[in-house]
């Protein structure tokens, strides 16, 4: 086999790979000896049949095995002498297409390498950690939140009229003609207006009840509604009004506290500051990272491979223009050229890309089987009752596994960096750090 050089460019490489006609007959040959044995052919017996017939029976689909495995080999073979790493899949065709057994194998390969990567020094960085601490303003903001979560209901005036939001409390008989139906009836149901807990068109018909008022309901079940036998039928509902009730937030004290498992109003306090100022945390470790990035982008400096750099300005374009145009669900429409804006941003993110990345090799980070397994859960929580389905889904799908895995091997490298550099912390207002998360958006 013989690797001859034919580009050198910049990032640009090329090769011409020879494989010698007697070079794969030989690899043909030992890879029949290696299934000879298991070989039985009508008239001779097993691990007997001659070299000759076992050629022309398996050598065509042995042949086109070894061409693989030889160019594959001498492909590794390759980067692993000369260091190189590929930008994108390098790109492999064989120059003798009228190729035919007894021929050498020319094979040209082209790609881009990827750059020598300076290494930073993290410990000379410097950032600026914003903190926030949850005032009292706020934490009884979150505290009114929670109560009306909370929320209970008390006696309206007599005589009121019940309106959405409200609780009637209700005794009903449903029925199909003249029969009540199984299951279709119960007493001192509390039902809140609105709630969208009953069959469609059932609430609605209440509002306006009075606490006595007896209200005939009338609906009509839906096609796919569980009990089989009610599926498309109309009922009628007997419904008594034994109470309207209005909400009422609960009052913010032990007993709210309880509520929601904590022992005390103070203690409830604390766990709301606590959640609040890692809420505020997050906000601010984004901002933090920006002006990493920043940093790295502004005194780190390399060549970029170009494919990679035009791959991604397509993708930025091809985004900006979906969102410019949301009424375009598909993609058949004209070509987007990216423009001199998109090609800027695109080298950010391939330079940065790289340069995280080669600090995460060399740091030796990875990403674990349970933490890919956790963003998954997190991500398919989003498609309630399909769960299962997206679970298979990115099991099968590599690019998927890529899309989720990125994200949390980027921020372990920032996070390791975080630990390296000088991090000073500024304690600032809520205000300001709502700011600064707003100056992100618009850069």
């Amino acid at each position: 086999m013989q690797v001859t050089e034919t580009l050198n460019d910049g990032l640009k490489r090329g090769y011409t790979i020879t494989v010698t006609a007697a070079e794969l007959d030989e690899k043909v040959n030992a890879k029949l000896e290696e299934f000879r044995p298991q070989v039985e052919i009508k008239g001779f017996r097993k691990g007997k049949v001659p070299m000759p017939l076992l050629k022309k029976q398996f050598g065509q689909r042995v042949m086109g095995e070894v061409m693989q495995e030889t160019i594959d080999g001498a492909m590794s073979a390759h980067f692993e002498q000369t260091g190189d790493r590929p930008a994108l899949q390098p790109d492999v065709k064989m120059t003798n297409e009228g190729w035919k057994e007894g021929d050498d194998i020319v094979v040209e390969m082209t790609y881009e390498a990827l750059p020598e990567i300076p290494e930073p020094d993290m410990k000379a960085i410097k950032l600026e950690k914003l903190v926030v601490k949850a005032d009292e303003d706020e934490i009884g903001e979150a505290l009114g939140k929670l109560a009306e979560t909370a929320q209970v209901f008390e006696d309206r005036r007599k005589g009121s009229k019940a309106k959405e939001g409200d609780q009637v409390v209700i005794d009903f008989v449903g029925k199909l003609g003249d029969e009540p139906f199984e299951g279709g009836a119960a007493e001192g149901y509390p039902l809140v207006l609105g709630s969208q807990s009953f069959i469609p068109g059932f609430e609605d018909q209440l509002v306006g009840a009075k606490a006595g008022d007896e209200v005939t309901v009338t609906v009509t079940f839906p096609e796919n509604y569980g009990a089989e036998k009610l599926k498309g039928q109309e009922a009628t509902f007997d419904v008594t009004v034994k109470a309207v009730k209005a909400p009422k937030a609960a009052e913010i004290d032990d007993e709210l506290a309880k509520q929601f498992g904590v022992e005390s109003l103070d203690a409830l306090k604390s766990q709301v500051a606590e959640r609040l100022e890692a809420e505020f945390g997050g906000a601010a470790r984004a901002v933090m990272k920006r002006a990493l990035l920043d940093v790295l982008d502004e005194t780190i400096s390399f060549d970029l491979p170009p494919s990679l750099v035009e791959a991604e300005a397509k993708q930025i374009a091809h985004q900006l223009w979906h969102e410019d145009h949301p009424e375009v669900q598909g993609h058949d429409h004209a070509e987007i050229v990216p423009t001199d804006e998109h090609q800027k941003l695109a080298g950010r993110r391939v330079k940065l890309g790289l340069l995280l990345a080669e600090i995460g090799r060399k740091a030796e980070i990875s990403v674990s089987d349970n933490e890919m397994t956790q963003a998954v859960m997190a991500q398919a929580r989003q498609f309630p009752g399909q769960e299962r389905q997206f679970f298979e889904f990115v099991r099968e799908n590599q690019a998927m596994q890529q899309q989720i895995r990125a994200p949390l091997f980027e921020d372990k490298v920032v996070d390791y960096i975080f630990e390296l550099a000088e991090i000073v912390e500024t304690e600032v207002s809520k205000a300001d750090l709502e700011k600064a998360v707003e100056k992100l958006d618009e850069e």
